[in-house]
């Protein structure tokens, strides 16, 4: 024997669309704030790795009795500490603009996109031109007689790769970056010109 629900006094469970459209509001917002999150600790991370690096190569010098050496004397380490310097300004800033909930826009999606990939090629080609000094001064070079110095100043040589390493890691932390970035970008909106569509016509020719 069926029971009707409206004979026992049983209103069935509904729910306003006002209540549903509330609902998925505040999910968007949590969901929302968890990206905002995450990226804004992605962001950091690269910040502290680049202020390591920074600070490892500053402090790498060595003096012993066949001479003294330094980072400031090769240029490819000078432009470490720079680019290192300039991405940890670069992540902190971005990781407080990316914290502050504000609405998603085009040129601010822009200026994260082409922000992100700029640095990303300077931190990656201080890292290769760094990598290279390093090989050359473990290995040497033969053809030119540049003997391998990291033989006579090991301690040097240490410090150096301990921060073109960190470096590395911080290029992977600035790739994901950009990925993220970009999808963002390209998956919210257009590109900024718009072209106007191009037709083509067929010319059909009746025999």
């Amino acid at each position: 024997m069926e029971k009707s629900e409206k004979g026992n006094g049983v209103a069935p469970a509904t729910r306003s669309p006002m209540a549903l459209m509330g609902s998925s509001r505040n999910e968007n917002q949590e969901v929302n704030t968890s990206m905002r999150t995450v990226e804004t600790m992605l962001r950091l991370v690269p910040m502290a790795l680049g202020v390591a690096a920074l600070v490892v190569m500053l402090k790498n010098s060595q003096s012993n009795d066949f001479g003294s050496v330094s980072y400031s004397d090769l240029g490819a380490f000078r432009y470490l500490v720079h680019a290192n310097g300039i991405c940890a300004g670069y992540s902190l800033l971005s990781a407080i603009i990316a914290a502050v909930p504000r609405p998603s826009t085009m040129p601010r999606a822009w200026t994260f996109f082409l922000l992100d990939q700029i640095l990303t090629y300077i931190i990656l080609g201080a890292a290769a031109v760094s990598t290279e000094v390093l090989y050359l001064a473990n290995k040497g070079d033969s053809a030119i007689t540049w003997s391998a110095a990291c033989g006579t100043f090991a301690g040097f040589c240490h410090k150096a790769t301990i921060a073109v390493v960190i470096t590395f890691v911080a290029v992977i932390c600035y790739a994901v970056l950009s990925l993220v970035s970009s999808y963002r970008l390209f998956t919210k909106f257009d590109a900024p010109v718009n072209y106007p569509s191009k037709t083509i016509e067929a010319t059909v020719f009746h025999g």
